[in-house]
């Protein structure tokens, strides 16, 4: 009897996908992406028992129900085809081999699984186990058949031990859900299969780098700060040559560090036959600046971004199907996007894993880690780079000391006294750190100068700053959509290459990474990180004869408890000591050991008891819970609301008349603002937000939304997780 894995609507059965034809393919295929961390054999294994439950008259059935043949040879039942490999596994290859198959082969759908039931019900392993035990029974012809294509794999890569199992797993399944996308793919849509894979290749962008970079060079001013920069450029080209492994790139804000980093990634990916380039960013609100600055450099069509920021309309439909495996030569992505699917258990979010073995990650401003999930993406950086041959390069002006992290490579030599080279500002600390000033100090000394830039740790504290400032003065804060906030960062940067006078009050949105120059800078007190960063908003280029001024004071109200009031305690510690030089390297370094040693909960612990107490010898892992509880932001705490501005009001009547679609989703990601769940429960019940039955959030009064300050939800007294940023 012949089985199907694939039928094609309206085409006779010698049209569709023979099952084993299907196994086949994808065994060959995941093998081949599981070569770089030496576990083709499981791959291969996981591939022919995915689909196994196929055989199943049950599915077969179905097949031929969906195409509206007869379907009296088979059974009607419930379909559930990927427990029964699962079964097998599980039943026949030994505890280890075969629990590990086990988890591989019933989540190649609906996700790695937990074990135990308690969090996930029927989904839980050891209840499907049960299912497919019984659903093995009805296909023992075509059982025989698959076994005899497995291979002997009783043991895991020799670098595989407890407490990294789990990591293992992980990227092994990303090679069997993305080998079975693609087979899948190539029978059932061969025109979309066919836009994958057409990127040059990483040896011809690399070309096109260094064309830009020698043109850049010489056109360039011939000022001290590029001459430095061209310093920092050299140092990364030489480390290239250096073997695979852990980087750091230690470059005061303003020195060329994208570039140079790119260049670094570039040369050594060409030296080490590394696959791709990933660039990751931990603000979305800086990710177009870089995305555009790579793109014009190497052509957009080489660059995919993968982020909620996205302009949907700047997609193709090659680099839109490169984001779903990240099957390009440079990735530009974000923090969220990096670190939650390195621990991520749905498919979708799994399936690029495999992609980012052998690859060179650049993980910009790594100071912005999260703190209380430090842990866990300090293992996940360690376990790349020892086990996977990845380059990582932590890239940053305010290097972090971060806890348990394998020893770097500094790529910048010590003799280039870097931060002392390129001062451009000074940074003035008050005399007493425990006399605030009020915003209409504040306000009054900003109106001093043409062109001048305050940071403030909330958005209250900046929308409260704002109302005191002249007419013309640019409000910037998270209280904004993505789409106004470009908007804006793009006026801003204009009006400063123009000379014109402008002033601006943000939150820290404008710190890590966006590309401003301003001659004055004030920044609230905060974490000694936070005022370095914003110290590089202020002569950036150097061109100011004399040193831009940085003055940091003490806002009127403390910052909210948490870690942005420990951030500002460490900064007091530290500046009550007398040899206290707020933009030495030494100190950023004492910094980060005193603010993560206050931190009370880095991760660690809920890690250990999901994913690595019960491995030995049970192989008992919680993958979905862990995976739900690992999130960079609470989405708990807070959701995206849907506002009324520019293009959106178009994009929000499709969503109320004919409902969210992938297309109208993606461009709507740009006009959204996070509320806390407490202030959207009260906005719905005064009427000023509106919940579809999608659970789909829509600002409803339009004049709730201003060009000048975007959302307004100062209207009444506000809980401290709106008021953050």
């Amino acid at each position: 009897m012949k089985y199907y894995a694939h039928s094609l609507e309206g085409k006779p059965q010698e049209t569709w996908q023979p099952l084993d034809e299907h196994l086949a393919n994808v065994a060959k295929l995941a093998a081949k992406f599981a070569e770089g961390f030496d576990s083709e054999d499981w791959a291969h294994n996981a591939a022919w028992l995915h689909d196994l439950g196929k055989a199943d008259s049950a599915f077969q059935g179905y097949l031929m129900r969906e195409n509206e043949l007869d379907d009296s040879d088979y059974d009607s039942g419930r379909i559930n085809h990927s427990s029964a490999g699962a079964a097998f596994a599980k039943e026949n290859l030994g505890n280890c081999a075969g629990l590990v198959l086990a988890y591989l082969t019933a989540g190649h759908h609906a996700g790695l699984p937990d074990w135990f039931s308690s969090d996930s019900g029927n989904a839980a392993l050891s209840v499907r186990l049960v299912e497919g035990g019984i659903n093995l029974a009805k296909i023992k012809q075509y059982v025989e058949f698959v076994s005899e294509k497995l291979l002997p794999c009783t043991t895991p890569a020799k670098f595989v031990k407890s407490e990294n199992l789990h990591f293992w797993m992980r990227i092994l399944y990303s090679c069997l859900v993305d080998a079975d996308f693609l087979d899948t793919e190539s029978f059932m849509d061969s025109k979309q299969s066919g836009y994958r894979a057409k990127f040059a290749k990483l040896s011809e962008v690399k070309t096109k780098f260094d064309l830009y970079m020698d043109s850049f060079a010489n056109s360039a001013e011939k000022t001290q700060v590029n001459s430095i920069r061209q310093k920092i450029l050299f140092a990364c080209r030489s480390a290239a040559n250096n073997p695979a492994g852990l980087f750091s790139l230690t470059v005061p804000t303003g020195g060329g560090k994208t570039l140079s980093s790119v260049a670094f990634a570039l040369d050594h990916a060409e030296k080490h036959g590394k696959s791709r380039i990933i660039y990751v960013i931990p603000y979305t609100s800086i990710i177009e600046q870089t995305a555009k600055t790579l793109g014009d450099i190497f052509g957009t069509e080489n660059i995919v971004e993968h982020h909620s920021n996205l302009d949907a309309d700047k997609e193709t439909q090659q680099t839109q199907l490169a984001s779903e495996n990240w099957d390009a030569p440079i990735i530009v992505t974000t923090n969220v996007q990096f670190f939650e699917s390195l621990y991520a258990a749905k498919s979708s979010r799994c399936r690029k894993l495999h992609n980012l073995v052998n690859s060179v990650v650049i993980l910009d401003e790594a100071q912005l880690l999260p703190p209380g999930l430090l842990d866990p993406c300090v293992k996940a950086i360690n376990e790349l780079a020892t086990n996977y041959g990845i380059t990582l390069v932590l890239a940053t002006a305010t290097q972090p000391a971060l806890p348990k992290l394998l020893k770097t490579h500094e790529i910048i030599p010590q003799e280039y006294k870097l931060y002392e080279h390129l001062k451009r500002t000074n940074i003035e600390f008050p005399e007493n750190l425990h006399t605030p000033s009020s915003w209409n100090d504040i306000a009054e000394k900003m109106k001093q100068h043409e062109q001048v830039l305050c940071i403030v740790n909330t958005r209250k504290d900046c929308h409260d700053l704002h109302a005191l400032m002249p007419e013309d003065t640019i409000h910037l804060s998270a209280l904004m959509c993505g789409e106004h906030r470009s908007k804006l960062i793009a006026e801003i940067k204009a009006s400063l290459k123009e000379d014109k006078p402008i002033r601006v009050v943000s939150t820290q949105l404008v710190e890590a990474g966006v590309d401003i120059d301003f001659p004055v800078v004030y920044r609230a007190l905060a974490g000694l990180d936070s005022i370095a960063q914003a110290a590089g908003r202020c002569n950036r280029e150097g061109k100011n004869k004399l040193l831009g001024k940085v003055h940091v004071f003490v806002p009127p109200k403390s910052a909210p408890p948490g870690l942005l009031r420990k951030g500002v305690d460490k900064t007091m510690e530290l500046a009550s000591l007398p040899d206290f030089v707020p933009d030495n390297p030494e100190t950023f370094t004492r910094y980060f050991r005193l603010f993560y040693n206050s931190v009370n909960d880095t991760g660690g612990k809920t890690l250990h008891e999901q994913l690595v107490k019960d491995v030995n010898p049970y192989i008992h892992l919680q993958f979905r819970s862990y995976a739900m509880e690992f999130k960079l932001i609470d989405d708990q705490a807070q959701r995206p609301v849907i506002v009324r501005y520019s293009k959106s009001e178009e994009l929000i009547k499709q969503v109320q008349i004919i409902g969210p679609t992938r297309e109208n989703m993606r461009k709507l990601q740009r006009y959204t603002v996070n509320l806390s769940v407490w202030k959207i429960d009260k906005m719905k019940s005064d009427g000023l937000i509106e919940e579809t039955r999608d659970g789909i959030l829509i600002q409803t009064m339009p004049n709730l939304y201003s060009d000048k300050i975007g959302f307004d939800i100062y209207k009444e007294t506000l809980p401290v997780e709106d008021l953050i940023q």
